[in-house]
C-alpha cells in the first residue's frame, strides 16, 4: 500500500450532455475529479497583505502625530481664576504684652513623615507619606509683665540701680509660609491618604526648630541682649553703676555692681 498526501477536492458529478445536432450521450466519468481550492492558495498571502496595510497605517498615524506635535503651535496657558471668601472676623482674646524682644533666629528643616498601615489583613504595608521643607522664625527674649516689686532697686545718692529681669524664653517658633512647601506627596495604591498629615508635619516643623533653636544658644543670646539694651537705658537716666540680674541666677557675695563707666 501506497500513503499518499491528504489533499483537498471537490467531486464534479458526471452529468450528460448531448452533442449539437447527435442525440448520443456521452458516457459518465469514471470518479471525482481533484482540484485545489483557491482559498487555501490565497490564505497566506492575504495575512501578508492584512499586515501589510496594518503596518503602513499605523506608521502613518505615528507619523502624522509627530508632525502635529512639532509644527502645531503651543496653546497659551490656560487662564486660572482664583475667587476668596474671607468670613467674618471676630476678637476672641485680648492679652497686654510688653515683651522685651533681644534674638531672632532663622531656622530650616526638612521634615519627612511616614504614615505605615498594614491592609489585606495585615499581610502588605503600605505607606502614606510627605516630605516638608520648613522654615521658621524663632523669637526670644524676656517677657517684662512678669516684674515683681523688689526687682528694681535703686541709690539716688550713690546713683547705682539693680534690676532683675525675668529669665529669657521662646515667645514664638512660626513657619514661614513664603518659605515652606511640600516637597514630595507620596500614597502608596493600598494606602488610605490621610488628610492631616500635612497638619502633623507643620506642627512637627514647629517643635523641632523650637528646640533646634535652644540647641544654637537662643537663650543665651536673648540673655545677653537683654542685659545690654537695659544697661544702656537706665544709664541714659542717670545712673552711673547698673547691674542688670536674671531671676534664674543668684549671684554670689563676690559679684559687686560693675564700675562706672568711664566718662
Amino acid at each position: 500500500m501506497t500513503l499518499r498526501p491528504r489533499k483537498n477536492f471537490e467531486v464534479v458529478e458526471a452529468k450528460g450532455f448531448e452533442a449539437k445536432g447527435s442525440a448520443a450521450s456521452a458516457p459518465p466519468l469514471d470518479g471525482p475529479r481533484l482540484s485545489a481550492s483557491a482559498d487555501d492558495r490565497m490564505g497566506p498571502l492575504r495575512a501578508i497583505g492584512w499586515l501589510f496595510a496594518f503596518g503602513l497605517l499605523s506608521g502613518g498615524l505615528l507619523l502624522g502625530a509627530l508632525l502635529y506635535r512639532f509644527l502645531t503651535p503651543a496653546e497659551a496657558p490656560a487662564a486660572v481664576t482664583e475667587e476668596l471668601v474671607r468670613g467674618e472676623a471676630m476678637v476672641a482674646a485680648i492679652r497686654d504684652l510688653a515683651r522685651l524682644e533681644t534674638a531672632s533666629f532663622h531656622m530650616e528643616r526638612v521634615i519627612d513623615l511616614q504614615q505605615r498601615q498594614r491592609t489585606l489583613f495585615g499581610l502588605m504595608e503600605s505607606t502614606d507619606a510627605i516630605l516638608l521643607v520648613a522654615a521658621a522664625e524663632v523669637e526670644a527674649g524676656v517677657d517684662l509683665t512678669e516684674m515683681r516689686d523688689g526687682d528694681v532697686v535703686v541709690d539716688l545718692e550713690a546713683r547705682t540701680a539693680v534690676i532683675t529681669l525675668p529669665p529669657p524664653q521662646i515667645f514664638s517658633a512660626r513657619l514661614d509660609n513664603e518659605r515652606t512647601y511640600v516637597h514630595t506627596r507620596r500614597t502608596d495604591t493600598l494606602a488610605a491618604r490621610s488628610e492631616q498629615l500635612e497638619t502633623r508635619a507643620r506642627r512637627e516643623a514647629e517643635r523641632s526648630l523650637r528646640e533646634a533653636a535652644i540647641a544654637a544658644g537662643i537663650l543665651e543670646r536673648a540673655r545677653d541682649n537683654a542685659r545690654a539694651s537695659v544697661t544702656t537705658l537706665v544709664r541714659a537716666l542717670g545712673y552711673d553703676r547698673v547691674e542688670v540680674r536674671f531671676a534664674d541666677h543668684h549671684p554670689t557675695r563676690d559679684e559687686r555692681i560693675g564700675p562706672a563707666p568711664p566718662p
